[in-house]
């Protein structure tokens, strides 16, 4: 139940309903009494319909009242409102019946003087009830369905969104049209408000009406009870947005709004360069991977889960998913204030998210992470705080390694020995074969959480490798657009230079779900990702999608490969064999366990480089160290 309705328990406009259903209870009632005794209604009971008629119209109605009947208007009545409905109904004819034995309103002299109560007969309550429940029932499903007749277009029922829109004019009818056009959506929109006197009253295309202005808002929530709002003004001031945002948190209602006109049109030199901003999926070369959330992520409900790096690009959107499975409380872990502020503002300002809780931590101090962990006690842990930049790790070997393999190595350990129950390391195809400090990184990752795993068999260690992330910070598709916004050139190392890509979500979905899978060896999972894209293609694909002809409207520059980039990306080392598991979509990479004690040794020699300071012998030993792994593992 939303919180802030109002408790006054009679709407302004549910007189009318109220008369007619007093009609219909006293018919209700004579029917029972009619129906019961066949063959005339003996003198007796007449007197006890007449008596007790008035009780049991005004009680019933107090009852239906008490129950939250009449809170909204009748059109918009809904499953929780016939479930009252029905409440009152049997409360009021179990009332009547207790009134009729403790009050006798109606007694009758027996031949011999003595005088009697005139007990109110069982099959004519019954009758009643079920006579009383049918007729309000089917009063309001009358009126609902001569609604339903006017809005045209629009289904209803399981699975379908009402949904409320703020705003009557051309971006409200706009939204409208939208959701008529595209039934997948499985939403349905219940009117709109907007302060325009002139609209009041006035119906759409579709039937549609305006419910009133933004100051009667907090009435109209209560009325429609929708499952979502749309603000369908795009220059809203910000007042009107706050008034929207706050009254439907108090409900618990999510807010969207439609983008600015500046931000659907991206200008250069006076023209619009890009009128369709360019979806991720436009340029994946296969179909999104969609998981049931609240299936796969079932095991975070009612837990403490704790996603480090919660700022980054992976991190966050981990942490708007993972407050979709309702967790006890969602521990935000990230060193930069700005990322940070901006994930946790996101959860609570504009999803509603209770329990998250904001941590400034380094995961590179140990300390402070025995601190957070003891502090809140994890259950489940997302580690995805990592450096990801190729080119700027290669120029700083030492916070690269420091972050990405230390800091791995030692939350796992603290993770281990506090008796977290799920590990989960968000790793990248870089760390196959690993031609750069940034990938040798990653490959140490893995291997610090594998020998955790050995470690300590209590908690279930798991990293997640997965392709380039379209959309994420860096990556090749903001980049893309940002040069085809300024009018060119494209920029591409090799035109052959092919890589695996995936959407941000299918990434945390990936995640999320192997963390379901409890395999107690530190096992690397990868998502069957399809084949691979030419990055080429990809540009020409988007200089198309922005309504430009490659070559001639924006040029593609070939600049070659950076030092360590590879031609083509791998998501297998040549030892790993991709098996299945229980999770469609998913391979383990099967492969010989790696000898802890030289997993020891290793990290040792890499730490005390690191304390050093030498950032060219680091670089070095680390990739010989990834070099050598496969050699290891015989």
């Amino acid at each position: 139940m939303r919180s802030g309705r109002r408790t006054f328990p009679v709407h302004r406009h549910a007189i009318p309903q109220i008369l007619v259903d007093a009609t219909l209870v006293a018919v209700a009632y004579l029917l029972a009494f009619e129906l019961r005794f066949d063959s005339g209604t003996p003198i007796r009971y007449q007197h006890l319909f007449h008596a007790t008629l008035p009780w049991v119209v005004g009680g019933t109605l107090v009852v239906l009242a008490a129950t939250g009947v009449y809170r909204r208007e009748t059109r918009f009545t809904g499953r929780r409102d016939y479930e009252a409905l029905a409440r009152g109904v049997v409360v009021a004819t179990v009332l009547t019946m207790g009134a009729v034995v403790l009050i006798h309103p109606v007694e009758i002299t027996s031949a011999n003087g003595t005088r009697a109560a005139v007990g109110m007969p069982a099959g004519v309550m019954v009758l009643f009830l079920l006579l009383a429940l049918v007729a309000l029932v089917a009063s309001r499903v009358a009126v609902h369905l001569f609604f339903e007749r006017k809005v045209r277009g629009f289904r209803s029922g399981r699975g379908y969104q009402d949904v409320l829109i703020i705003g009557g004019g051309d971006g409200g009818r706009l939204v409208v049209r939208e959701m008529a056009r595209n039934p997948d959506l499985r939403m349905r929109p219940i009117g709109f408000v907007d302060d325009d006197p002139r609209k009041r009253g006035q119906k759409d295309e579709y039937g549609l009406r305006v419910l009133g202005g933004t100051d009667e808002l907090a009435r109209i929530l209560d009325e429609t009870e929708p499952d979502e709002v749309v603000i369908a003004i795009p220059s809203a001031p910000g007042d009107l947005r706050a008034k929207v945002v706050s009254s439907c948190r108090e409900r618990a209602i999510p807010v969207r709004t439609l983008p600015t006109v500046f931000e659907l049109l991206q200008r250069g030199d006076g023209l619009v360069r890009q009128v369709r901003e360019v979806r991720v999926e436009d340029v994946l070369g296969r179909e999104p991977i969609r998981m049931e959330l609240e299936r796969v992520g079932a095991y975070l409900a009612g837990k403490t889960v704790m996603v480090t790096g919660a700022g980054g690009s992976v991190g966050s959107e981990l942490c708007r998913q993972i407050a979709r499975v309702a967790p006890t409380a969602l521990i935000l872990v990230d060193h930069a204030e700005d990322n940070l502020f901006e994930i946790l503002r996101e959860l609570e300002g504009e999803r509603h998210v209770q329990g998250a809780v904001p941590v400034l931590a380094d995961c590179r101090e140990e300390e402070r992470m025995r601190e957070v962990m003891a502090e809140h006690r994890p259950s489940i842990v997302f580690h995805a705080a990592a450096y990801k930049h190729v080119g700027m790790m290669e120029r700083n070997p030492i916070e690269a390694v420091r972050n990405n393999a230390l800091a791995t190595r030692l939350v796992a350990k603290i993770c281990g020995e506090m008796g977290v129950s799920t590990f989960v390391l968000v790793s990248t195809d870089k760390a196959v074969n690993p031609a750069t400090v940034m990938g040798a990184s990653k490959a140490l990752a893995e291997w610090a959480v594998e020998a955790a795993a050995h470690k300590y068999p209590q908690t279930s260690f798991a990293s997640v490798r997965f392709g380039n992330v379209l959309g994420s910070s860096g990556s090749v598709v903001p980049i893309f657009r940002r040069q085809i916004a300024a009018g060119g050139p494209v920029t591409v190392t090799d035109p052959r230079m092919t890589r695996f890509f995936m959407t941000i979500p299918e990434a945390v979905q990936l995640v999320i779900r192997a963390g379901s899978l409890d395999d107690r060896s530190g096992a690397v999972y990868v998502l069957d990702m399809g084949e691979p894209v030419k990055i080429i293609d990809l540009a020409e694909a988007m200089i198309r999608l922005s309504g430009l002809e490659p070559g001639k409207d924006i040029a593609l520059e070939v600049v070659g490969r950076r030092p360590g980039e590879k031609l083509h990306e791998e998501l297998f080392n040549a030892e790993e064999r991709p098996i299945p598991t229980a999770a469609e979509k998913i391979l383990r990479a099967d492969r010989p366990p790696l000898e802890p004690g030289w997993v020891e040794s290793t990290f040792e020699e890499i730490n005390l480089l690191a304390l050093e300071g030498d950032a060219a012998a680091l670089a070095s030993r680390v990739s010989d160290l990834a070099a050598a792994a496969a050699r290891s593992n015989a």
